[in-house]
């Protein structure tokens, strides 16, 4: 049995997820997944359980099973992660170290529990068939969302992705992830401009109104409201289903760009993924994306 740990918004879940997945694959064993952390949240966001929303292959753990790799936590190994072995049962507490990905996390083996981000397509990308699969949507989409996908696939599309609201009014968010400007939206348009022909826009955000207000594109643009702040997984599928993509600092739009399936698509992507620019980001961009 292999164990992650959820927490956060949908993007990380969806990483926590990923990462697992290919751990228990790899030991031939389940995958269960560890939702406690959203029954306590203090001090941060408020969060939900939302992987549900999706065909994946795993189960709650129960808070047996949880106890079992939790209690007896000791005998830390230094890596790049810790390796937290529980003696006699052969338990392994897997917590994450840094941002950094470790090939060592690829021969993690059965009844382990992760305790990370795993922020990386890295830690599954031998098994993203397998996880695009399991990141399908159980709902069709409703009649707007259906018609905006009929529109996505016939034209040029590129979906932009601006995250601001607790990146903008929560101070400890703000001060930790910083928040893409204006500037990087308008060189992320005009390097589309000259690799597509025709484009026209696709605006996702929380805060449509600064999106209006602000990017303006002598290109057909279309601003996405209709699942603001109830169907968000709708806007992921969305984005996904647009030629190319523009994502902000945010997980929920990388996953956006990750599962689009158009081999020649170009998603762009900022540099500065946190405003600590101590953090290691190298690992979180794949190769194929241009960072600005």
């Amino acid at each position: 049995m292999i164990i992650t740990k959820l927490i956060g918004g949908l993007g990380n879940q969806m990483f926590q997820y990923a990462a697992g997945r290919r751990v228990a694959i790899t030991n031939k064993t389940e995958l269960k997944l560890d939702v406690s952390g959203y029954n306590q949240q203090v001090g941060i966001t408020p969060r939900k359980y939302m992987l549900d929303i999706f065909n994946i292959r795993a189960s709650i753990a129960t808070r047996q099973e949880i106890q079992f790799f939790t209690n007896q936590s000791k005998n830390r190994i230094q890596r790049n992660f810790h390796r937290i072995k529980l003696t006699v049962l052969q338990r392994q507490y897997i917590l994450q170290k840094s941002t950094h990905f470790t090939y060592d996390f690829l021969t993690i083996p059965d009844n382990s529990y992760l305790d990370g981000y795993w922020g990386s397509e890295k830690y599954f990308l031998d098994i993203g068939d397998i996880i695009r699969n399991d990141f399908t949507l159980k709902k069709n989409p409703d009649k707007v969302n259906s018609e905006l996908i009929r529109y996505i696939k016939n034209c040029n599309s590129v979906s932009i992705h601006v995250r601001r609201n607790d990146y903008v009014k929560n101070q400890k968010t703000h001060d930790f992830h910083g928040v893409c400007g204006i500037r990087y939206y308008r060189k992320a348009v005009s390097v589309i401009m000259k690799k597509v022909r025709d484009p026209t826009f696709f605006i996702f955000s929380d805060d449509p109104d600064w999106c209006k207000a602000h990017l303006r594109f002598n290109y057909p643009t279309t601003h996405v409201t209709n699942n603001l702040g109830k169907n968000d997984c709708e806007d992921m599928r969305l984005m996904s289903e647009c030629k190319h993509n523009i994502i902000a600092n945010s997980s929920f739009s990388w996953w956006g760009a990750w599962l689009n399936n158009n081999p020649d698509k170009i998603v762009i992507a900022p540099k500065k993924w946190f405003r600590d620019s101590s953090i290691y980001t190298q690992d979180i961009i794949p190769d194929t994306w241009i960072l600005l």
